[in-house]
């Protein structure tokens, strides 16, 4: 218990702010992306396709509501409205605890994503244009994620 209250209570050295500049841009990338894939789930619209066919297959599919009445875009809108708010927080307050914690969170995000690539590919048998964009931001928001807990890391 002690060792998760330290790590909960991590002390705030500083970052580059150009890092927490660019998880805050990466991340809200990942906003946009996902918030328009839940409004047009909603809707019961069809998303444009302009490079890849098929995102309404990957979109109709079982997996686009993981739980019912929760698009799965959704659960993707409010991890990255997470990032960009620590980010934020971090820009404005000049502390990072929210970032390191949410730099955690970061790895969820990249195993989920994964798994959903690997459905497209697999399962579904077709790609979404916007569900692979936003894998891309995923994986580079866990790439900085580590980079934001390497730099902030207690050395012991």
């Amino acid at each position: 218990m002690h060792r998760l209250k330290r790590l909960w209570n991590l002390p705030s050295k500083p970052l580059p702010r150009w890092l927490v500049w660019l998880i805050f841009g990466i991340a809200l990338v990942g906003f946009i992306d996902a918030s328009y894939l839940t409004v047009h789930h909603y809707q019961g619209a069809q998303v444009l396709c302009a490079v890849i066919e098929g995102c309404n297959s990957v979109l109709g599919s079982k997996w686009a509501e993981m739980i019912p009445g929760v698009p799965t875009a959704l659960l993707g809108a409010l991890f990255y409205l997470g990032m960009v708010l620590a980010a934020f927080q971090s820009i404005s307050s000049k502390n990072n605890q929210w970032l390191m914690r949410y730099s955690w969170m970061t790895i969820v995000g990249l195993v989920f994503s994964g798994f959903m690539v690997y459905l497209q590919l697999y399962v579904i048998h077709a790609i979404c244009q916007y569900c692979m964009l936003s894998a891309l931001t995923s994986t580079i928001l866990f790439i900085l994620g580590m980079v934001v807990l390497s730099l902030t890391r207690e050395k012991t």
